[in-house]
């Protein structure tokens, strides 16, 4: 199939925006399809979501695709006029929770040939009967769990003792979304108890995709504080349970159905107040530190592998154009 895959969501050099999109590229370039990629938005700015459909348009016009593929709900006006080519949507979460972007999103998507969702919590969320589900996948080889002796090294590489309980916080601190805020008083809570816990942030200056598996190899717990209603499901947590990280987490987009069966790990709803939520997080983060061990999230998880999911949106793409 040759395919025209318009995002507001791409990497760029220090920044993992959007990883999972490139990574599903990359899985169906290599099944042998020929995908190629239009960014709307981004280092263009917000203008780029009306300004970017005559680009799309020519490009659409100057190769025989035979669907565009358009991720984000924002991203949609910027492929309104690709004309008759078959158009899947892939709506991520902010598109479908937040009011104003869903409106928008359904001014401007039109009547793509299928929705696409990563979670099942979303297509209820978004009411939408005809939805399809594939899940955001990841990269098994990549996320792959070291050896004790290899553990024990990126922990010593990072500074800490083998007694300290390492907390990762998979997010960067200023991005208001993952309340770090939360994460730094759930910490206080846990060395209340007297656990010698410390943090670890996940992202890093121009730090390479792979840089991100020592620092979750040297964890003991991944304790994930989003807000409600922000996520479609985070990636790190698929890529923590991957490398057998024990998780601790709100209850946020697909997180309740990854870790459903993943031991130790926790699902924590939300409750009324921040400090309620904090207390909730202090007690599910001291059992699982408590237990001492890794999970069994690798063997849990298998349906997340990319080559797994990758087959999947291929057999959409092959419904679509039936």
């Amino acid at each position: 199939m040759r395919i025209l895959a318009v995002t507001n969501l791409w990497p760029t050099p220090g920044s993992f925006r959007g990883v999972f999109v490139a990574e599903q590229v990359e899985g169906l370039r290599k099944l042998g399809h020929d995908v190629d990629v239009e960014v709307v938005a981004q280092s263009r700015g917000a203008k780029d979501y009306l300004l970017a459909a005559p680009r799309v348009r020519r490009r659409a016009r100057s190769a025989r695709y035979d669907l565009v593929h358009v991720h984000y709900g924002l991203t949609s006006l910027a492929s309104r006029l690709v004309g008759r080519v078959p158009r899947v949507l892939s709506l991520y979460g902010s598109d479908v929770n937040e009011p104003w972007q869903a409106r928008i999103t359904r001014l401007t998507a039109g009547r793509p040939a299928v929705r696409v969702y990563p979670s099942k919590r979303l297509v209820e969320a978004a009411g939408d009967r005809s939805g399809v589900v594939v899940p955001n996948g990841i990269d098994f080889d990549l996320f792959t769990p070291l050896r004790p002796d290899e553990r024990a090294a990126a922990r010593e590489g990072f500074g800490f003792k083998p007694d300290d309980l390492v907390v990762l916080f998979g997010a960067a601190p200023e991005n208001a979304v993952k309340r770090y805020d939360i994460f730094t008083a759930v910490l206080a809570g846990l060395r209340e108890r007297g656990l010698p816990v410390r943090e670890l942030i996940l992202p890093g200056p121009g730090q390479a995709r792979a840089d991100v598996v020592p620092k979750f190899a040297a964890a003991d717990l991944l304790l994930v504080t989003s807000r409600q209603g922000t996520e479609s499901g985070p990636l790190i947590v698929k890529e923590a349970a991957a490398m057998e990280l024990p998780v601790v987490s709100v209850d946020v987009g697909d997180v309740r159905e990854v870790l459903a069966d993943v031991t130790p790990s926790a699902v924590v709803p939300f409750p009324p107040a921040d400090a309620e939520l904090v207390s909730a997080l202090v007690e599910a983060s001291a059992g699982v530190l408590a237990a001492g061990a890794r999970s069994d999230g690798r063997s849990r998880i298998a349906r997340y592998d990319q080559d797994a999911v990758v087959r999947r949106l291929e057999s959409v793409y092959a419904s679509v154009l039936g």
